[in-house]
């Protein structure tokens, strides 16, 4: 299993950023504690997703963190981030770990005891659990409740995070259910300083 630290998993989101590019979004997310950075953007370009990877896996190898991106396998490729993560309506993580070989991470999204155990058994890395709380930033989530999340737990042996609408306010409801971070978006690229507020939810998040 990858020895990867999931504690605080940054979701990045253009039009939510308190800061004038996402670049400089991650860089001080980072600088505050985001373990992971996963790269998310729903309407530019192939071009324009490919150029901004590229960019921004300069900063995370800089900083020794992994880059995630959000769907597009040809852009984990082309871009040469760390992996990608996958819906349940993307390409199968089976399929997805022939193309991306052994060396890339792959997470998966779940909500349901047997999606996590399939997406296990397909070769994933991680999961990502959600939504545990409403969320803006998502239209098409399903709530996960903390008895479902139990049972995902006991389904799988590797690594997951719980994602939606996690912040300062809830993130404490979480404890003690199994997971091994938190995703976050507002809770940290809406605020205005960034820094200190993933500095807020990493210590909030290494209490889970």
């Amino acid at each position: 299993m990858r020895n990867i630290d999931y504690t605080l998993y940054l979701v990045t989101d253009r039009e939510l950023m308190s800061c004038p590019t996402v670049e400089e979004s991650v860089e001080r997310a980072v600088g505050g504690g985001a373990s992971v950075v996963q790269l998310r953007e729903k309407s530019c370009s192939s071009r324009e997703f490919y150029e901004l990877a590229v960019r921004v896996k300069r900063i995370t190898a800089a900083l020794n963190v992994p880059l995630i991106i959000n769907d597009r396998i040809d852009i984990c490729l082309a871009a040469d981030a760390d992996g990608v993560h996958l819906g349940q309506k993307d390409i199968p993580c089976a399929a997805a770990r022939k193309i991306l070989g052994g060396d890339k991470i792959i997470g998966v999204s779940a909500a349901l005891p047997e999606e996590a155990r399939r997406a296990e058994l397909d070769g994933a890395d991680y999961l990502g659990v959600g939504a545990v709380f409403s969320t803006s930033t998502k239209s098409d989530t399903r709530p996960v409740t903390p008895e479902i999340i139990r049972q995902i737990r006991a389904a799988v042996s590797i690594p997951f995070v719980a994602i939606g609408g996690i912040n300062k306010g809830n993130i404490s409801q979480l404890c003690g259910l199994g997971i091994n971070g938190a995703a976050v978006v507002s809770a940290v690229v809406a605020q205005k300083d960034i820094e200190a507020a993933a500095r807020e939810m990493r210590a909030a998040a290494e209490k889970l």
